[in-house]
């Protein structure tokens, strides 16, 4: 399956799975750095759409994945975010990030932060704005956690 047909099969997805309840609302796809980036409109499911904790969300996005590796699809990176949701909670993490940042600034202490990958990826991004910041994740799987020290250190 070469790319264009990847990216339709994504959108097409990612709309079945919209429509199944029962609305019809934009779905706009773009491919950029070898990602598929789907976003959905807002609309009165957003809730649903989205779960506690972005749980549905995420299902969403990996069920969209496992499609396109099962037919064998030239892109298999996918990233669905549902009313901006994912933009908006990327912006209130880092905004969030940069306290904990100026927070080891002023006190020299670690920050020990207990995030997912993509939220581990947000604070990395904006440690890049820090000369005297730097940013690892240690451990493993579930138990993976990012650690903001002073570049001295």
């Amino acid at each position: 399956m070469n790319q264009q047909e990847s990216i339709a099969l994504a959108e097409k997805t990612v709309q079945d799975i919209v429509s199944f309840f029962g609305i019809n609302i934009g779905v706009e796809t773009t491919f950029e750095d070898g990602v598929i980036n789907i976003a959905v409109e807002s609309s009165e499911i957003n809730s649903l759409l989205i779960g506690r904790n972005a749980e549905t969300l995420r299902s969403i996005q990996s069920l969209v994945a496992s499609i396109l590796r099962t037919n064998d699809a030239s892109i298999q990176r996918v990233n669905v975010d549902i009313a901006d949701y994912k933009k908006q909670r990327a912006e209130q993490l880092a905004e969030k990030a940069r306290g904990w940042m100026e927070e080891v600034r002023r006190t020299g202490d670690s920050h020990v932060a207990d995030l997912n990958a993509a939220d581990r990826r947000v604070v990395h991004q904006v440690a890049t704005e820090y000369s005297d910041i730097r940013t690892f994740s240690e451990g493993e799987g579930r138990e993976r956690r990012l650690i903001i020290a002073q570049a001295s250190s």
